[in-house]
């Protein structure tokens, strides 16, 4: 064995399925190289490299480890530190590159890192948590009130960011566990959408490894990111990807990568294999040098750059560790053309020296002032950058509104139509029931996503001509999303009469052989047990079954709707059982 293969041998994270022989037999040339710090001289700081026309100065120093940067509607910037477990105010109202005073810790939490305003609240995140607070007219915080407490455990991507989307609801970047691996919380690897209170939440996206920076394009409205390619695959694989994010869709992590990359030492579940999980997956839109670990990102709103910046995005490439040369350390542009981006080009550079063996910043932050400046930070050395355009300070100008309707398109699909056995025209009769309880009766606590989110057994009586059955499962009393899908199943086979208890939640199962699960309203596969607000009056789950003369042609981990779909025509009869759940306390966390 190589030196590199043991390399990736040994440092390789384990994977959730066991690794199956697969005739795979790929050698990586693996480099751990990291760059020394060095000190940010003003010699150094001096040769950083920018357009023509540009200016690049520190606008503050010492802050030791600033990474996520936001500005408030009054100029006022906040930058979390999360080795300080800390966010600082700084202020420049007059826009001209100097502070006004020291900076000023106004929350403190451990690991505290991304950050959102909206509604006059600054919105902070750690690992597993978030918290508001309300925002003084001085720039200060009221007291802070935590909203979630339950996001995923972080393990190797604990950075948590955040973002308000036009349609006014908080999005929670949540990264992977591991390097790459079959995760058994479908929260991690995910873009997640909540409630401005946090009492609610779904997956948006999934299959992103670790997207911390994203943003809403402000011409077009939909929402771009930039996720971080595997680790250990070579020192030109994976490109890091620039990703258009839509609603539940899944972009190829752990097993696909870039636009048709394979990585060859994962396992997909249920035995699917990597052509499927091809099929089931978007690709990227552009590709970015391996490694170089973007952060966040932020398109041009401002007016104080040249107009050709506007409508363009700029992201941190905090730099590599396993790469040789280093990539990263740097500011990129990445040029948009009529709502596409076309290409990525340096920007603000020179962060490596002493011919790339050492750093003098790893940029993280970026933000833009309201007098249209760019600020950078650097988590290194501490240094928070300004990147200017002329020399007069440009006028304050807030930034427009991002259209809602390619959003709202996206959430709103599935929304507001009947129940699936309303909506199928006229089929025989088909008997459906469960040993766990009779139809239109409580259903055991375990069967709750509050506690054991165990699927309830089944069964149902033969149809004749039948060749598969499509089960599916909703809520019509939900809240927001009316109904609430909360399980998925197609393609079961046709000599089977029941579902045991307790089915994983994989795309694939092996039992009953080949039957397929799709997505549900939450966003992840597979079954998703009753979850009503505490207090409601009981809810009725409508467990639905279909009889086919058929066996789709779909992929999985297809959604309601495209069952609906495939299915028509080919329906032989449906069935119901109906089982009811109410929570009545706050469970045990």
């Amino acid at each position: 064995m190589s030196r590199s293969a043991l390399l990736l041998l040994l440092l390789t994270p384990c994977f959730g399925q066991a690794q199956q022989g697969d005739g795979t037999d790929v050698q990586a040339n693996v480099h751990t190289f990291k760059p020394a710090r060095v000190e940010a001289s003003p010699q150094r700081m001096a040769a950083l490299k920018v357009p023509d026309g540009f200016q690049v100065r520190p606008l503050v120093q010492g802050l030791q480890n600033p990474r996520i940067i936001a500005v408030a509607p009054d100029g006022r910037i906040y930058v979390s530190r999360r080795d300080q477990g800390d966010v600082l105010l700084l202020e420049d109202a007059n826009e001209d590159g100097n502070l006004d005073r020291a900076p000023k810790v106004v929350f403190s939490r451990p690991g505290a890192h991304g950050l959102a305003i909206a509604n006059g609240q600054l919105y902070v995140a750690t690992a597993t948590e978030v918290y508001r607070a309300p925002m003084r007219p001085d720039g200060t915080l009221g007291p802070a009130e935590r909203i979630i407490n339950d996001l995923p455990d972080g393990g190797q991507h604990p950075n948590r960011t955040l973002a308000f989307g036009p349609d006014g609801m908080l999005y929670i970047s949540v990264g992977s566990s591991c390097n790459a691996c079959n995760e058994t919380n479908p929260e991690h690897a995910a873009l997640l959408r909540a409630t401005p209170d946090g009492k609610s939440r779904s997956i948006f996206a999934s299959g992103l490894r670790n997207t911390i920076g994203f943003a809403w394009d402000p011409s077009t409205g939909e929402l771009w990111g930039m996720d971080h390619g595997i680790d250990y695959l070579g020192n030109d694989e994976q490109p890091e990807e620039l990703n258009r994010i839509e609603k539940g869709r899944q972009y190829g992590w752990p097993h696909i990568w870039g636009k048709d990359g394979v990585n060859p030492q994962s396992t997909p579940p249920g035995q699917i294999t990597k052509q499927q999980w091809a099929a089931m997956s978007e690709p990227m839109v552009l590709g970015y040098t391996a490694h170089a670990a973007p952060m966040q990102l932020v398109f041009y709103t401002g007016m104080q750059f040249p107009a050709t910046y506007r409508g363009d995005a700029f992201v941190t490439m905090r730099g590599s560790w396993n790469r040789k040369p280093a990539s990263g350390y740097e500011v990129v542009r990445v040029r948009f053309d009529n709502g596409r981006p076309v290409a990525f080009e340096p920007f603000l550079s020179g962060f490596l020296v002493d011919n790339g063996r050492a750093h003098i910043a790893r940029p993280v932050g970026l933000a833009i002032t309201m007098g249209g400046a760019l600020l950078v930070g650097d988590d290194a050395n501490g240094v928070i950058y300004r990147v200017s355009h002329g020399a007069a300070p440009a006028s304050a100008v807030p930034a427009p509104a991002v259209p809602d309707d390619v959003l709202k398109a996206q959430v709103t699909r599935g929304n507001g139509v009947p129940l699936v056995r309303e909506r199928i025209g006229p089929a025989a009769a088909l008997q459906v029931s469960s040993p766990a309880f009779r139809s239109g009766q409580p259903l055991s606590p375990r069967f709750s996503a509050y506690h054991d989110n165990a699927s309830p057994a089944l069964t149902w009586a033969t149809v004749p001509g039948a060749r598969s059955y499509v089960l599916i499962m909703e809520d019509p009393n939900a809240a927001n999303v009316k109904p609430f899908v909360h399980w998925v199943a197609y393609n079961i086979p046709a000599d089977t009469l029941g579902l045991p208890e307790g089915l994983p939640v994989d795309p694939r199962l092996l039992k009953p052989e080949g039957m397929l699960q799709g997505s549900n309203s939450r966003g992840s596969v597979g079954y998703f047990g009753p979850r009503p607000p505490v207090g409601d009056p009981p809810h009725p789950y409508h467990f639905q079954l279909l009889a086919l003369d058929t066996v789709l042609d779909l992929k999985p981990g297809a959604t309601r709707d495209e069952v609906l779909d495939a299915a028509k025509g080919h329906i032989l009869a449906v069935g119901e059982t109906i089982g009811t759940y109410q929570q009545t306390d706050a469970p045990l966390k």
